[in-house]
């Protein structure tokens, strides 16, 4: 079934976009986002094992659509995966095949499309959490549940804490120029106001959807937060580290 409605929530990695998408879905009424886009290093039509662009446009629809023909999908920007994907899209029945702006593929693809940005301001916390996460291979931790048992002694490394850190800055560059050629302006959600703020955060985005606010049932965070101790000596370790000479220290 053809959307009515899609969006896309764009994010880099540890932004929260997992629990906001389980909040999401858990209303019944707000799509069933997922990086519905992620399939490794295999083409779309290859992961799905489809025959056509169409049916492939069909079922990426199916898999994010909510019975009211609400469409949800989350996407963490970069290249070349980014130019793949458009080249793909551009492939279904019907899409203009322009290279400018990029979002008229992506509209095409998903249409009557909005855009959520998610971000995290403290970009030296996203590095340590990414990075812990690639060195625990927890990347969520349901409520309840206990850690990982693995031995951090040793996992500190100021070079991946780094390249995590201007990674997150520059996809979160790539982001805003798609919505700057097409002069998109999304709704933002910040972690941090994001976790102190859950429900609130939740029905901000309802509304942005034109959802019913009101009687829409919005399940309790599904995740927990992974923060520990070892989080707190990494941030503290490569705050020095970073700034280590500097004349001006900025935290």
């Amino acid at each position: 079934m053809r959307p009515r409605l899609s969006y896309t929530i764009w994010f880099s990695q540890r932004t929260g976009s997992t629990v906001l998408c389980k909040a999401l879905e858990s209303t019944g009424i707000a799509g069933k986002p997922n990086e519905w886009l992620h399939t490794g290093d295999r083409d779309l039509l290859e992961h799905y094992k489809l025959d056509s662009y169409e049916n492939l446009q069909a079922h990426l629809w199916h898999l994010g659509s909510t019975s009211n023909g609400v469409y949800g999908l989350k996407i963490s920007f970069h290249e070349p995966y980014f130019r793949q994907l458009l080249d793909t899209f551009k492939r279904f029945p019907g899409c203009p095949q322009v290279e400018f702006p990029r979002a008229i593929a992506w509209e095409h693809a998903f249409p009557h499309s909005r855009h959520i940005f998610m971000t995290r301001r403290n970009k030296v916390r996203l590095a340590v959490s990414w990075w812990k996460a690639i060195k625990t291979q927890e990347w969520h931790r349901e409520q309840g549940a206990a850690g990982p048992s693995v031995d951090l002694t040793d996992a500190y490394s100021y070079e991946a804490i780094n390249h995590l850190y201007c990674e997150a800055t520059m996809r979160e560059a790539g982001i805003q120029e798609f919505f700057s050629e097409a002069n998109i302006v999304p709704l933002t959600v910040i972690y941090e106001d994001f976790v102190q703020e859950y429900e609130r955060t939740v029905k901000r985005v309802l509304g942005f959807l034109d959802s019913d606010t009101t009687s829409a049932m919005i399940a309790p965070p599904y995740y927990a937060r992974t923060a520990d101790k070892v989080s707190e000596d990494w941030v503290a370790r490569f705050r020095e580290e970073r700034q280590r000479a500097w004349p001006s220290r900025g935290w």
